[in-house]
Order: C-alpha cells, then structure tokens, then sequence
C-alpha cells in the first residue's frame, strides 16, 4: 500500500469509529424550552377626548389653517382626519389635534428628528419610547405611559408634544 494512503485510512477509520459511537449513543436527557410570548394591545377611542373641540370647531380650525371644501372629516385614531382643498386648489389629507385643533397635512415635513422626539415623549414621562416613525404628518410611537400602561402615541413634528394617545 501507498505510504501517503496510509495515514488517510487511518483518519478515516477513527473517524468513523467516533461517529458511530456518538450516534449510537442513548439519549439520557431532554431539555424543553417554551417561549412565551406576551401580546399587549392598545386601542383607540372611537369618540374625542374631554376638552375636545366640536366637530365645527373642528373645521373652523381648518379653514383657518388655508383649507377649503372640507370633506370625509372623522375621528380616528386618536385625531380628527379629512381631506380638504388647500390654496392650490389640490386636495390634502389632514390630521388635526382634537383638542388644540391644530392642523397636520400629511405631506409636511417634520422639525424634529426621530431622536429628538423620542427624547421629548421621554421628558414627558413616557417610558420604554420605541418605534417611532414619522407618518402622514405626525409622529407615531410605542411606549408605557407615566402610569405602567402600554400606549400607542401621535406626536407633534414641530414640538414633539403629545396630540393623542391611545388607551393602554
């Protein structure tokens, strides 16, 4: 036999030698692992918070903001939403605060960075602030309020207060 073979058989016989002793082998013990997984919903209210504006408060604030023609206007998630005819005579979605009345169109850029909100809702109280995204004009976040509770928020883009939250 071929002097170089020989340590190659060799190494192939251990092998599988080894293999077949770890495979035949019993098992004498199982670990079972479980992963529970904690699912927290949040919901909107279908009605305005107390000190809300009325729904003609509501559109006088968007009149007042340059819009016309408003139409579609309902309360949901957490502000009022519509549709409405700005100067240039092209329809905009809007967000407006339930409660200050302020208008957001969906198509404004914001002042404040991810970070920077994040860090507002924080000095606010607000705890665990994660997912924050910036969308149809107003900052949307997942946090725990002061009090413990999961909650979903809409945030301002200018100042990053606090236009709605959700009930935990």
């Amino acid at each position: 036999m071929d002097k170089r073979l020989l340590p190659l058989l060799v190494g192939l016989s251990i092998s599988a030698a080894v293999f077949a002793q770890t495979t035949s082998l019993p098992t004498t013990s199982s670990t079972a692992t479980r992963t529970t997984t904690t699912t927290t919903t949040t919901s909107w209210s279908t009605q305005p918070p107390n000190g809300a504006m009325s729904e003609e408060a509501i559109k006088s604030a968007i009149a007042s903001a340059g819009y016309q023609k408003v139409k579609g206007l309902e309360f949901k998630d957490g502000v009022w939403r519509a549709k409405a005819r700005g100067g240039n005579k092209k329809w905009a979605k809007l967000a407006v605060g339930p409660v200050s009345g302020k208008v957001y169109p969906s198509d404004a850029p914001s002042r404040l960075n991810e970070d920077e909100v994040s860090a507002r809702l924080t000095a606010a109280g607000y705890q665990n602030v994660k997912d924050v995204k910036f969308d149809h004009g107003l900052w949307r976040a997942e946090a725990k309020s002061p009090h413990g509770h999961s909650v979903d928020l809409l945030a301002d883009p200018d100042d990053g207060s606090v236009v709605a939250q959700s009930h935990g």
